[in-house]
């Protein structure tokens, strides 16, 4: 049994894994937002989603009850309600319509699924819905079929994030059940559903329900009448939750109580502490706590100036406008406004920093295109992008670094290009000779896609890999003294 008295001199060692994570700060960064859709405006948006049909069309959530729709164009002029169903839900506080997610085969089953807080009994909903086959913009009311439901104690903590991960099955965020300390232990209580992630199948039945649970879910078939639908648990309020498509890790935002908010990497069969510790001080009991078998968060920041009060989780970011953020994990506060970016690669000490300081809004949540470009919701009724900082240069005398892009789309199935640039300075010799090379993960050339000599310019080239199997590659590019490599993942 491992004890940490929080009070007392053997502290020691929490205070220093604690000053060893906020020692490692890089240097804050400092970028600006500008609104994606300047004409269109929300009331209190909390979810943003792409249903990834092809169609590139986004769908913004509003918790009291409408999911709205349109085209993923910077000047589009309204937006066209694509379900109401604000009639059966309760909304206000931290209850209300809270999340959305489309079904893997939206596209060929029309089948998409929300999360929403309905009344008598106060209780959590996740319900299917269909599309309309006449009407892609429009979704049938009369359609819901409710998959699970589980009473809710409080009004508070409903946690509300749904999404589908790369294994096919429905994740659903739940918060402890509210009041505060969570005096129920619910995050604890493998018997019920609060203060965890659940893992669901939604394509298939099971005993009389609306689904199945996954054959590794960690407690399938157990004797202690502990929920199967568990896929982590001890979470206080897990407000967003995303997979990286690269590392397919699993980010969580945690609200914390009195004196810290949480990062965590959700593993199966993990558990996260909640009620017993928040961060990495005891809470309950507030000293001498058993932390046997707790995964700590990889990352805390305080209630203070300097930190928030209400973390917001995001997404890692693999877009193209904002080169400089790909593979950092993007998240906020929405009392404190700030937003930042934490570099985390399961090996090495996190690197945190700032990449603006106030929003201006509150910030309710985050989303992400077709395209993996990250969007910010605010309760000022916006929804903001970071400006981009590279663009595609069509003066060559403009040019003067050499650059590598990063690959798109990435993670890619069979194709995907890769784009370069060449210096102007280069022009002095007329040409330069480059090369950009494909490389597996074990440094064995695999292919060549450019090999020859250059004028100053941009470049695109299409990278085909039928003949790989499913893996991590990189690829460089070289000429003279220079030469930069990138990774991308092939995924069949």
């Amino acid at each position: 049994m491992r004890m940490i008295n929080c009070y007392g001199r053997s502290v020691s060692v929490v205070i220093f894994v604690m000053l060893f994570i906020f020692s490692h700060q890089s240097k804050s960064q400092s970028f600006s937002i500008e609104q994606a859709f300047p004409n269109l405006n929300f009331s209190w948006p909390v979810d943003f989603q792409s249903p990834n049909d092809g169609t590139n069309r986004i769908f913004v959530v509003a918790q009291g009850g409408i999911i709205w729709v349109f085209p993923n164009q910077k000047q589009v002029a309204t937006a066209k309600q694509f379900l109401n169903i604000s009639d059966r839900l309760t909304f206000g506080g931290e209850e209300g319509l809270l999340g959305l997610a489309f079904h893997p085969n939206y596209s060929q089953n029309g089948f998409f699924y929300v999360y929403y807080s309905a009344p008598s009994p106060r209780r959590s909903v996740i319900s299917r819905f269909t599309v309309s086959q006449s009407n892609p913009d429009s979704a049938i009311k009369s359609s819901e079929f409710i998959i699970l439901q589980f009473n809710q104690p409080f009004a508070n903590h409903n946690g509300g994030q749904i999404t589908f991960g790369r294994d096919g099955f429905l994740y659903i965020a739940t918060g402890d059940g509210g009041s505060a300390g969570d005096p129920q232990n619910n995050s604890q209580n493998r018997g019920n559903l609060l203060g965890k992630i659940l893992r669901i199948d939604v394509d298939r039945t099971r005993m009389g329900i609306n689904y199945s649970i996954p054959v590794d879910n960690p407690f399938v078939n157990n004797t202690q009448n502990w929920s199967e639908e568990i896929y982590a648990w001890g979470l206080r309020n897990p407000w967003r939750f995303s997979f990286d498509p690269v590392t397919n890790f699993l980010w969580t935002g945690d609200v914390g109580q009195s004196k810290w908010e949480e990062i965590s990497i959700i593993e199966k069969g993990k558990n996260y502490g909640w009620r017993i510790m928040e961060g990495f001080e005891c809470f309950n009991p507030p000293s001498n706590c058993d932390t046997s078998g707790l995964t700590l968060p990889i990352f805390v920041y305080g209630h203070n100036a300097a930190g928030g009060y209400s973390i917001t989780g995001g997404f890692v970011y693999r877009g193209r406008d904002v080169p400089e953020l790909v593979g950092k994990y993007i998240y906020g506060d929405y009392v404190s406004r700030r937003i930042w970016a934490l570099t985390y690669d399961g090996i090495n000490p996190t690197r945190n920093e700032v990449v603006l300081n106030n929003s201006g809004f509150g910030i309710s949540s985050f989303g992400v295109d077709q395209n993996n470009e990250l969007y910010i919701l605010g309760f000022d009724g916006k929804v903001w992008k970071f400006r981009p900082t590279t663009s595609d240069i069509k003066d060559e005398t403009s040019i003067n670094n050499f650059y590598l892009h990063q690959n798109y789309p990435n993670p890619f199935n069979a194709t995907t290009k890769i784009k370069f640039s060449i210096p102007s300075a280069s022009r002095s010799v007329e040409s330069i000779h480059v090369s950009l090379k494909i490389y597996d993960a074990l440094g064995n050339e695999v292919a060549i896609l450019v090999n020859e000599t250059k004028q100053a310019g941009n470049y695109e080239v299409e990278f085909n890999a039928d003949k790989l199997s499913s893996g991590l590659y990189l690829y460089k590019l070289s000429s003279n003294n220079f030469f930069e490599t990138k990774k991308m993942i092939l995924l069949k």
